[in-house]
């Protein structure tokens, strides 16, 4: 029922809403820096898959880096999934005002101290002295990759900043010296190597202006469910239920530590998995999960 009483507290209420919107102003603004940790995803160029058979003819190849791709827009760093970087600010204060793309790299067979350092958001000085930030292409400078090249020449190395590398790239000839240079990558602990067209302009889409050459092939699902463990496995995971973004659905049952059975990864997770070619089903061959997509 409507009072007097009920006016009165009425026009308290709008009399206290300017003194409200105020508060509000400011706790937003309060909000503000974590809301910022969070970017729409960099247009990035993505890599096809090289076969045997593909042409080399114009090709630049470096190694693969088993890092996070790191996104300099020229004022602050982003993970390829839109996360900002909390990089010390000494990291990031000898990169030049223009966009970089790159791999955030602890060294070979150390991807799991790059994923640590670089998700953290309260830095640590010494996780990120172990950290290179290893740039392989200019996406904002004119020109094809071979201008971009040599342009990323000019403004790398910077003498007080070792940790900022420009990729060490050769060029591709035929597909028996690729085979022969993956190789000793692999075997002295690298993970593959990258392709670079010299004649692409940098495009923000998947293409064959950039490859990825690996021993084995990878690629991405969503965790669908968990499924129960038997034997030595039994009351942790067995494997999981994943689904590709085809809506193929198939298990992963092997590649885990025992850390990773007994707190697996979440359902809706994104994980990378491994395998060796395709079935006549289209599903993968031996596939076998690798890691959490924690960048995507």
């Amino acid at each position: 029922m409507w009072t007097a009483a009920s006016a009165r507290s009425s026009a308290a209420s709008t009399a206290n809403k300017p003194r409200r919107a105020l508060l509000f102003a400011a706790l937003g603004s309060a909000l503000l820096p974590a809301a910022s940790a969070w970017a729409a995803p960099p247009r990035l160029m993505l890599a096809n898959v090289y076969r045997r058979g593909m042409p080399l003819a114009g090709y630049w190849v470096s190694e693969k880096y088993d890092g996070l791709r790191g996104y300099w827009d020229g004022r602050q760093l982003w993970t390829r999934g839109g996360e900002r970087v909390g990089a010390p600010a000494w990291f990031t204060a000898p990169l030049p005002a223009m966009p970089l793309d790159g791999e955030l790299w602890a060294g070979r067979g150390r991807f799991e101290h790059a994923l640590s350092t670089v998700r953290s958001q309260q830095p640590a000085d010494a996780a990120w002295r172990a950290m290179r930030f290893m740039v392989f292409d200019l996406p904002a400078a004119p020109g094809d990759f071979d201008a971009r090249l040599a342009r990323l020449h000019q403004l790398l190395p910077i003498a007080a900043a070792p940790w900022i590398v420009a990729v060490p790239q050769q060029r591709a000839h035929t597909h028996a010296a690729l085979q022969a240079q993956l190789d000793r990558v692999v075997q002295g602990g690298g993970e593959g190597l990258m392709l670079h067209l010299g004649s692409a302009p940098y495009r923000s889409e998947r293409s064959d202006d950039l490859l990825k050459f690996k021993p084995y092939d990878d690629a991405e699902a969503r965790v669908v469910a968990h499924l129960p463990g038997q034997g030595r496995h039994a009351g942790r995971l067995g494997a999981l239920l994943v689904e590709t973004g085809e809506g193929l659905r198939f298990k992963l049952g092997g590649g885990f530590t025992d850390a990773q059975r007994t707190a697996p990864p979440a359902v809706g997770a994104l994980v990378t998995y491994r395998y060796n070619g395709l079935n006549a089903s289209g599903l993968p061959r031996h596939a076998r999960f690798l890691r959490v997509r924690s960048d995507a």
